[in-house]
């Protein structure tokens, strides 16, 4: 531990060590040898392009950036052992307050969220069936999960990973032919509510009548932060959150939320624990700690501040295109999944001589480098939430810049 004289005496070399390292040399501490370091540029060293974020919380993209409180959390605990089980109980249990559930647990994203809650409901507290997966045969488990048609976009395969057959159904009625006594696990996919024929609340109530058990994937759904307790307090078992997308935690970390009995019996298929179909899926230390630190101060935000700003940003690019003839201006917020102001511009071709994928090229290949959402034929789509404030500035300046010599 440095007193004060030394550390006054250290800071008075900083600029020394500043030239000889060349003035514009930023430096960082490093808490492991109590030394300052210089600053390194990694992604450059590396020769990974980074870029302004304009499109939203994409896991290509690398979900969000992390808030500042989760960043003290995560170099906190990564200062300290503790015993993975115990942080996980401890954290589970503010996390549940926080989202009004029963209980909780830190996953390695939504999609490990999805896993462990397949588990949990095959296998209840009985640590030989937790082994057998994904191995259901001449268990007696059960074998099957259903899901609606237009929902099966692919994060099905996380309960899939438990050995269940995924059925699809379309409508009400198909809904209650396929239940039978191999039914284990009813999931519901948030994002695609519009796009099924049978509602979250229509598909809860069959689950309820025939006692199974039903999941609700909302990787994406806060804000609103009502959200966070919706769907538990609407009587679904179990709800799946992304952790580095709105809430801004670590991005390989998420939420499951749910009964406590699910939840317990969730956790004996995740690490420490081997031999378990959710080995792989680990979140450390960091992550556990990072997540409860940002879900806290997420829901102890302004998020009234934050709308206000997200549409100021919004309004400002808007009007910075406004000005180029043929290109048509729609601000809307979506109403499930990534529910936040959000630009839509789209333009006439014979006006506007350039496609939405070459205006998404235009603007990832400039400096800096800009990703938008959308593309095709004649669309982008662009979201300021994911952006540092002024980072609008520079986006409406290079799309003006782009739409207007596409004109000329």
């Amino acid at each position: 531990m440095l007193n004060r004289r030394e550390l006054i005496k250290r800071l008075s070399a900083l600029p020394l060590v500043g030239g000889l390292l060349g003035s514009s040399a930023p430096l960082t501490w490093a808490s492991s040898t109590k030394t300052l370091l210089p600053y390194r540029d990694y992604f450059a060293e590396l020769g990974v392009r980074t870029f302004i974020n304009a499109a939203g919380t994409y896991t290509a993209m690398t979900g969000s950036l992390l808030r500042e409180e989760t960043k003290a959390a995560y170099n906190y605990a990564s200062e300290h052992y503790v015993m993975l089980d115990e942080l996980q109980d401890k954290v589970g249990e503010r996390i549940a307050q926080l989202a009004k559930s029963e209980a909780a647990t830190v996953t390695s994203g939504a999609f490990s969220a999805m896993t462990f809650g397949m588990a949990g409901v095959l296998t209840g507290m009985d640590p030989k069936k937790v082994t057998q997966i994904p191995h259901l045969e001449g268990t007696g488990m059960k074998t099957e999960a259903i899901i609606q048609k237009a929902h099966n976009i692919g994060y099905a395969h996380a309960v899939r990973n438990c050995g269940v057959k995924v059925i699809e159904v379309e409508s009400k009625a198909e809904l209650e032919k396929a239940i039978n006594k191999n039914t284990a696990l009813m999931l519901f996919i948030n994002a695609y509510e519009p796009d099924g024929q049978i509602n979250a609340a229509e598909w809860l109530e069959v689950g309820k009548k025939h006692k199974i058990p039903c999941m609700n994937d909302c990787a994406a759904d806060v804000p609103p932060i009502e959200n966070l307790w919706k769907f538990n307090e609407m009587g679904y078992d179990l709800v799946c959150f992304s952790g580095g997308k709105g809430l801004r935690g670590p991005q390989s970390a998420g939420l499951l939320l749910g009964k406590k009995e699910l939840i317990a019996a969730a956790r004996l298929s995740a690490p420490p624990r081997g031999d378990t179909v959710g080995r792989g899926m680990k979140v450390n230390k960091e992550e556990v700690l990072g997540m409860w630190a940002a879900l806290d101060a997420f829901v102890h935000g302004d998020l009234d501040k934050d709308w206000k700003l997200w549409e100021e940003q919004i309004a400002h690019i808007a009007e910075a295109v406004k000005p180029v003839k043929g290109v048509e201006i729609k601000i809307h917020v979506p109403p499930i999944a990534n529910h936040v102001p959000t630009l839509d511009l789209s333009w006439d071709t014979k006006k506007v001589r350039i496609s939405g994928n070459e205006l998404k090229a235009i603007l990832r290949s400039g400096h800096p480098s800009i990703e938008v959402a959308g593309g095709g034929e004649n669309s982008i789509s662009i979201t300021t939430w994911m952006m540092r404030p002024g980072q609008e500035r520079i986006v409406a300046s290079r799309l003006h810049e782009a739409l207007a010599q596409a004109t000329a």
